[in-house]
């Protein structure tokens, strides 16, 4: 069975792995190309955009693709509606992959809030200094703001930045005794992230709980309707190989 992975996630990378070695399947990952230098899975790999839901769909006919798995990060809205808008209308499985998402616990102080204007617009007055880990892209939203930010990235922002801030370029994972030590080392006073869950990131939630620091967290995109889902690559897998074991 053909299977396109939308990718760039440990999960996709993970099913990538399981399913190229499984008889039965040939794999192809798509990455969206915004990190210069992705870890790549296993396999053949794309790397690019498809040009919307059409685009898609004449690349999946033309390419003989017989199923879907999105597993795109939590925040990739766009690609999952096109993914599934894509599948669906030529009449493929698609699956998408959804890992859960960050519960708050006792001694968290999170603000939960639904996207970049509002996550700006918490921050103001919450302190000067501010550690936003939410990525390269919507950076622009804090750019007015007067606050010092400290911005962690795989590459640099693209377009406006606060005039105020420092960059660090670093992939995770990363240890909690580092995350706290960056938080005391740099006087943080809030955080800003985005719900994506799994581990490679979660202990900067840690430090900033054991510190007291209060985090404003963006809400995910809503999951595309009518697409089967999941929460682990177990589940994906099993997915894969009941169509194999169904065809």
């Amino acid at each position: 069975m053909k299977t396109l992975i939308l990718g760039g996630t440990r999960e996709a990378r993970e099913l990538a792995a399981i399913a190229s070695g499984e008889r039965g399947f040939e794999i192809v990952s798509s990455l969206a190309g915004r990190v210069r230098a992705p870890v790549l899975p296993v396999g053949a790999v794309r790397v690019g955009g498809f040009g919307g839901v059409e685009g898609l769909r004449e690349w999946l006919a033309d390419n003989g693709i017989q199923a879907v798995v999105d597993a795109t990060h939590p925040f990739a809205g766009g690609i999952s509606a096109n993914a599934a808008a894509a599948a669906t209308s030529l009449g493929l499985p698609v699956l998408h992959v959804r890992r859960p998402g960050w519960r708050e616990r006792d001694g968290d102080r999170w603000i939960r809030v639904a996207g970049l204007a509002e996550a700006a617009e918490a921050v103001a007055g919450m302190g000067d200094r501010v550690f936003l880990t939410i990525g390269r892209q919507g950076v622009a939203a804090f750019a007015l703001s007067r606050a010092w930010f400290l911005i962690r990235a795989i590459d640099p922002p693209d377009g406006d930045i606060p005039p105020h801030h420092e960059l660090l370029l670093a992939r995770g994972p990363f240890s909690v005794a580092d995350e706290t030590a960056l938080l005391r080392n740099r006087a943080i006073d809030v955080m800003v992230t985005k719900d994506s869950g799994g581990t490679l990131t979660e202990a900067k939630l840690t430090a900033a709980r054991e510190l007291g620091i209060p985090v404003v967290m963006m809400d995910r995109p809503a999951p595309p309707a009518g697409v089967d889902q999941v929460e682990t690559v177990a589940a994906a897998w099993n997915w894969l190989r009941a169509l194999v074991d169904s065809a």
